[in-house]
């Protein structure tokens, strides 16, 4: 078991921690500012829209804005389920045009997939302090898992290209749960999948969907990351438990 010193607040014998992974592990803005860059383009090349214009407009609608260099709170991009964000850009096209654009920016989406796997380097850049401790906790015997509204898959590779595969003992994506976050479904399967007990395990995340989750799921703590997409002052209306990125999380053996 590991204890966590979080601002004077110490969290005694926790057996598993769950992080979010962007904005939590992975800089924010940075992987989904490029994605989504990416995707709007391939749909402006596609329909000739204009792109800057539409193509900006389009990143906005997906949950980006360029002019603030910040994703926007309320998602859908980094919040909501990937379904969310590719019906935000099909909007954007029907808005636009009338066309039904279901197939294109599936196919388009996908296709971005395949070319950001192929060039992690333009997307990944890990935040201070994050590998640091999670090595840390997998020295100490605890057990990691991943919570995120990506996919599985893309959340492997992600950890694999960090060097920290081997830390990570489960991933739990969108497309393993029929309720994204905040709904604590993600993190029932993890307890179920390692056998820990919910009470035994704590919730890291920068964004307000992730601290609510780990409050309705009734795990022994939620800590909330102000640098990521949710304000300080939000965070902390929901628990007490509230720095500014993952690097001011301090653990020590129980």
């Amino acid at each position: 078991m590991v204890d966590i010193s979080v601002n004077g607040n110490v969290i005694k014998g926790v057996k598993l921690f769950c992080f979010d992974k962007d904005g939590t592990l992975i800089d924010l803005y940075h992987y989904w500012a490029n994605m989504v860059a990416l995707r709007a383009e391939g749909i402006c090349r596609h329909y000739h829209f204009d792109m800057d214009l539409d193509k900006k407009a389009m990143m906005l609608a997906m949950g980006v804005d360029v002019a603030r260099q910040r994703l926007l709170p309320q998602g859908p991009v980094g919040i909501l389920p990937r379904s969310f964000v590719q019906a935000a850009a099909e909007e954007y096209v029907v808005t636009k045009n009338g066309e039904n654009a279901q197939e294109v920016c599936f196919r388009i989406f996908k296709d971005v997939d395949e070319f950001s796997a192929r060039q992690l380097s333009m997307f990944i850049k890990p935040i201070p302090g994050a590998v640091a401790l999670l090595r840390q906790i997998k020295g100490l015997g605890g057990l990691i898992a991943i919570a995120t509204t990506d996919r599985t898959d893309r959340a492997w590779v992600a950890m694999k290209f960090l060097g920290v595969e081997a830390l990570i003992d489960i991933v739990v994506g969108a497309d393993q749960v029929k309720n994204s976050k905040p709904d604590p479904e993600m993190l029932q399967l993890i307890s179920g999948k390692t056998g820990i007990a919910l009470k035994d395990i704590v919730m890291v995340g920068d964004a307000e969907t992730d601290v609510r989750m780990g409050l309705q799921a009734g795990v022994k703590a939620a800590i909330g990351l102000y640098a990521g997409i949710t304000s300080k002052e939000k965070l902390l209306s929901l628990t007490p438990y509230v720095v500014e990125t993952v690097a001011d999380i301090r653990v020590q053996g129980a």
